[in-house]
């Protein structure tokens, strides 16, 4: 490894809050360690779409009898969902609210405080059940919170510097971001060279309000690219259930192509890419029987795109975190779904996915074309510009230009395209597809609507 970054690495390591780090210990057990724990080799071994919940709890017996339940749902993909604190950076917080859910027996944390529980402890549980686990967190700075992760065994990351900032940040500055990110990529590159590789998986889903497909895929494709191009070799480009079956399967169409021409462009033919589904990332109804129909419908879509993985969603989404046996029932029915679901056609809409393709490589060609000497400045450049805008980020980066609005289909369309570098023709295509009222008020109330719309 590059001296400079064992540096950096030694650095970062050196907190108060955790506990002496043992690279040679942890290069050792990461070279040893089971197939099983990594999602890139079950992938590769897989024929049907695996099956992931969300879930984190602050103490260790409690994320321990979560996993547990899962494991009698028949579970594939574990999740470690991190709490607020963590995401943050504060691991200081994370440590008393660890300490007062462990002392009263209440969750005080909305996730699982790895940095504090450590890689030791953390991995006990991890090698118990033997099931890859997904990093799931939402942190601009995750360096050591990754340290922390792939040294307890869990070898999937998921983020970005573009995903993982623009729908949760105000002010967390982006070119950090892509400098911190940049090391999380030659952490687990380096990793992958061990064993199995390291899977890294960008979060489609953005904002989830009315994110239009060409903003969503380029947003993939472009953090695929920043993480091959540090020699990762297995990545998911991911995206969520947008309101239109159609456009869904136009996206993961469109999204399989992009995704392997772009790889091969930059020469990494030989990673491997895989999509994963992410069921209604919107407000859920309140009617839990509405919820299961959603759940339901959102499987069998996951199963009409070839999804490699879905991650899911509970009954009890629109009230707060589920319970452990909710989620697990969760999990055994989308499973069972999945089961029932066999032999479905492939579906496409040739003119929808000509269109979108066309708008897909305008835009990737416009971040291209940026003068900067580097992929990640182009791509930081691009956002401050417009030619990447993502609906109702709160970012102060951000342009917030673009408005988008749902066509009679419930497709999401584009009305207004800011400096999105997408052509006359394909913004005319977009417009075609609505008819819109000459009242600025009636439009902004359809697209209130519009956003809320598996609400009820």
């Amino acid at each position: 490894m590059n001296s400079l970054l064992q540096k950096e690495r030694e650095i970062i390591v050196q907190n108060e809050y955790v506990d002496n780090f043992d690279f040679a210990e942890i290069e050792e057990f990461i070279k040893n360690a089971p197939k099983e724990l990594f999602i890139s080799h079950t992938f590769k071994n897989s024929t049907t779409t695996l099956v992931q919940p969300r879930g984190g709890f602050p103490t260790y017996n409690k994320m321990f009898d979560l996993y547990n339940e899962f494991m009698k749902a028949n579970i594939d993909v574990m999740p470690l969902t991190i709490d607020s604190h963590t995401r943050l950076n504060d691991y200081g917080s994370a440590k008393k609210m660890l300490m007062l859910s462990e002392e009263n027996e209440v969750d005080m944390l909305n996730g699982y405080p790895l940095v504090n529980h450590g890689y030791r402890t953390t991995r006990k549980m991890v090698t118990h059940f033997n099931k890859p686990v997904s990093l799931r967190h939402g942190t601009p700075d995750a360096r050591l919170l990754i340290e922390t992760a792939l040294a307890s065994g869990i070898f999937e990351i998921e983020g970005g510097p573009i995903t993982y900032l623009l729908p949760y940040s105000k002010n967390f500055p982006l070119d950090k971001a892509f400098l911190y990110w940049k090391y999380v990529e030659k952490i687990c590159a380096n990793y992958s060279k061990l064993n199995e590789p390291i899977n890294r998986e960008s979060f489609g889903p953005l904002t989830a309000t009315l994110v239009p497909p060409c903003i969503t895929i380029v947003i993939q494709l472009l953090e695929m690219l920043l993480s091959l191009e540090e020699g990762v070799k297995s990545f998911s480009v991911s995206f969520a259930q947008n309101g239109s079956v159609i456009q869904d399967i136009v996206t993961s169409n469109v999204l399989k192509k992009t995704a392997n021409y772009y790889a091969s462009k930059i020469g990494c033919e030989d990673a491997t890419i895989n999509v994963v589904y992410h069921q209604w990332m919107g407000a859920f109804p309140r009617n839990k029987e509405f919820s299961d129909s959603l759940i339901n419908t959102s499987s069998v879509i996951s199963a009409l795109v070839r999804a490699d993985k879905i991650i899911i969603k509970t009954r009890d989404e629109a009230f707060g975190i589920p319970t452990m046996q909710c989620n697990a029932q969760s999990v055994a029915n989308t499973k069972y779904t999945f089961k029932v679901l066999k032999g479905l056609p492939l579906i496409s809409d040739e003119e929808e996915e000509a269109n979108l393709e066309e708008e897909v490589h305008s835009i990737m060609e416009a971040v291209f074309n940026d003068s900067a000497d580097t992929l990640w400045r182009k791509v930081f450049n691009s956002i401050k510009s417009g030619l990447i805008d993502v609906p109702f980020s709160p970012h102060i980066i951000n342009k917030n230009e673009i408005i988008t609005i749902r066509d009679d289909n419930n497709n999401i369309r584009i009305i207004e395209k800011g400096n999105l570098p997408i052509s006359d023709k394909c913004f005319a295509y977009e417009k075609s597809k609505v008819k819109l009222s000459e009242d600025k008020t009636e439009v902004i109330n359809k697209i209130i609507c519009d956003i809320g719309v598996m609400h009820e």
